[in-house]
């Protein structure tokens, strides 16, 4: 079965529940029970030990600590704490750094290795055949390839497809970006964008992301998923564009007016 597919059952407060094994970040102990935090910000109370926990799910955890066992598709870096692409940073045994750090190169390059062996374009000519449909359509969209340093931490993407509303709202000719790293493009890069990307490409989840983008000095609405392996597609609207509709209600409209008049003052 692809690892993608695999899921566990648990008992968690007298109840079976059934896990998506890629959507586990990390799990937690505490006296005789672990707490199994999902990324969609549940957490799952369970009596059963890391160890065991550990050996039911795939091979892409790591025992970063006697309480800790995380996902290497959770982790987005580790310093004096391992950070997770959710936000949440946990501490870990300090005195095995190193020993943590290795294991989880090795494991990320395994996975990013499949996804080099997934069939997929491998120019731009093949993304653009593929993707063709989204050339006229009334919204920015991108398909973007993560980028790795040596410890493999995503630092970077490339735009592999864009439209024309994509370079219109990013303020850059597609010839531009197509085929080049959004740091290249950008040098005023701002990462925050990275945890959301990574999450769609290696947890595949679909995700909202409300935000101001400084490289272009423009309120943004970016909705990510995953597309191809190590990829996820963007749509990307400009948030001053965005009306609302008569019938939306108060609660909605007044968060909308609360999230323009943050973006205004950040902008000012």
């Amino acid at each position: 079965m692809d690892d993608k597919e695999r899921t566990i059952t648990i008992m968690s407060r007298r109840e079976k529940v059934k896990i998506e094994c890629r959507t586990v970040l990390y799990a937690s102990t505490e006296k005789n029970n672990a707490y199994i935090h999902i990324s969609d910000g549940q957490v799952y109370e369970s009596r059963i030990t890391l160890e065991k926990l550990k050996r039911l799910l795939c091979e892409d955890f790591i025992m970063i600590h006697r309480s800790y066992l995380v996902s290497a598709l959770a982790i987005h870096d580790i310093t004096n704490k391992v950070h997770l692409i959710n936000g949440d940073s946990l501490n870990y045994a300090v005195h095995r750094k190193k020993e943590i750090i290795a294991q989880y190169v090795e494991v990320k390059k395994r996975i990013i290795s499949c996804c080099h062996e997934a069939e997929m374009p491998t120019t731009n000519e093949e993304y653009h055949e593929h993707y063709k449909s989204f050339d006229k359509v009334p919204f920015a969209y991108a398909d973007i390839e993560m980028v790795f340093d040596d410890e493999q931490r995503v630092i970077d993407w490339i735009f592999r497809y864009g439209n024309e509303k994509l370079a219109e709202i990013e303020k850059v000719p597609l010839e531009r970006m197509i085929g080049n790293t959004f740091g290249n493009v950008f040098e005023n890069m701002d990462p925050k964008w990275l945890s959301s990307y990574e999450r769609s490409a290696f947890l595949g989840e679909t995700l909202q992301v409300v935000d101001y983008s400084p490289e272009i000095d423009t309120a943004l609405s970016i909705t990510c998923f995953p597309t191809f392996p190590g990829h996820c597609g963007c749509i990307l609207f400009d948030v001053e564009k965005i009306k609302t509709v008569a019938e939306i209600s108060e609660s909605a409209n007044a968060m909308m007016l609360y999230v323009s008049h943050l973006f205004a003052a950040r902008v000012r």
